[in-house]
């Protein structure tokens, strides 16, 4: 093959590439959209808030997996973008920015079981607080065969 055809060929194997490219993420795409729901919130909605779950920091009591993943009910006060709501954050969550995404947002559909009191809590900036002893529930002894273990229990 002379420099002419090497560069018709090649150019046709990139069209067919392209072309297997377009279909594949077609066909991608077709699947994500079967699950994928657009989510809008009207202003004034009332909204749970994701805390991120990083390791090794306490929230709202919990430790680990057993933290909550979402808090409080937050009321809507304005839409800022396509997938960006403003809300109505307390006091003690003032230094956060109060724009977020809506995948961090969950609808709250009212029931007084889901909150969870942010006032007690002194939450610092990167939203983790100190956590104390409040009392000594319970205290033993365990007897081993050589020694004995002292076992407290605290709140």
């Amino acid at each position: 093959m002379i420099g002419p055809d090497i560069v018709k060929d090649t150019e046709e194997k990139i069209q067919i590439i392209r072309q297997r490219l377009k279909a594949a993420s077609d066909r991608q795409k077709s699947y994500v959209d079967l699950k994928r729901k657009d989510i809008e919130f009207q202003v004034g909605d009332k909204v749970f808030l994701k805390v991120s779950p990083w390791k090794h920091i306490l929230r709202f009591g919990k430790k680990g997996k057993l933290s909550p993943r979402f808090i409080e009910p937050y009321e809507i006060l304005k839409r800022v973008g396509p997938v960006a709501y403003q809300l109505a954050l307390p006091g003690e969550l003032a230094r956060l920015h109060d724009v977020f995404h809506v995948s961090m947002l969950r609808r709250y559909r009212s029931d007084a079981s889901h909150k969870i009191p942010v006032q007690e809590i002194q939450v610092q900036q990167d939203l983790s607080y100190e956590e104390g002893p409040i009392s000594i529930l319970a205290k033993e002894v365990k007897q081993l065969r050589n020694k004995s273990v002292p076992l407290v229990k605290v709140l």
